[in-house]
């Protein structure tokens, strides 16, 4: 009966041991955190400054770049000066520094009441304002630098400039690289 015993007991509590062929065991360590280059805050707390605050960055594997800038605010700067001016009572002066640009400028003498020049008003600083081109702000429209009172409205494009313009736009679409 003990053989009997052992044998049932051998059948019944016995575990199979094999040895386990389907284990995969390896160490791999990477690191694969993107380089990554941040865009410095650049911060301007004071609103009454005229300055503009610019940022940017760039990266690639291997080389990262970040950068930060503080740019005046020209037109800022000449609504302060002209807003001052105005509240001081120098209405004159106040309209002569807006007219510093030449949006501005273009606009005061469409309007029919050209700015200030040295003091004179109306057509009379009109007139010296066409003797004296030079002083007119760069970019006028109205005034060209060759003392002609001229509007552009609709300037004509010619055909050579159009078809220069239609070939680069469509060596650019399809990406080839045309140096002029």
């Amino acid at each position: 009966m003990l053989k009997v015993l052992l044998v049932l007991s051998i059948l019944l509590f016995s575990q199979k041991i094999y040895g386990e062929t389907n284990t995969v065991s390896s160490t791999v360590v990477t690191n694969s955190t993107p380089p990554t280059a941040s865009a410095p805050s650049v911060v301007v707390n004071n609103s009454d400054i005229c300055k503009v605050a610019t940022s940017g960055a760039i990266q690639t594997n291997i080389l990262g770049l970040a950068t930060g800038v503080v740019v005046d605010d020209e037109l800022c700067q000449l609504l302060k000066l002209s807003r001052q001016m105005y509240a001081a009572g120098l209405k004159v002066a106040a309209v002569s520094i807006l007219a510093q640009d030449p949006r501005v400028f273009d606009s005061l003498v469409m309007a029919g009441t050209p700015p200030p020049y040295m003091g004179s008003i109306g057509s009379e600083a009109l007139e010296k304002w066409k003797s004296n081109p030079n002083m007119i702000p760069e970019g006028s429209v109205v005034f060209n630098k060759d003392d002609v009172l001229k509007i552009n409205v609709n300037e004509d494009v010619s055909d050579d400039e159009f078809k220069k313009f239609l070939f680069l736009a469509m060596a650019m679409y399809i990406g080839l690289p045309i140096l002029f």
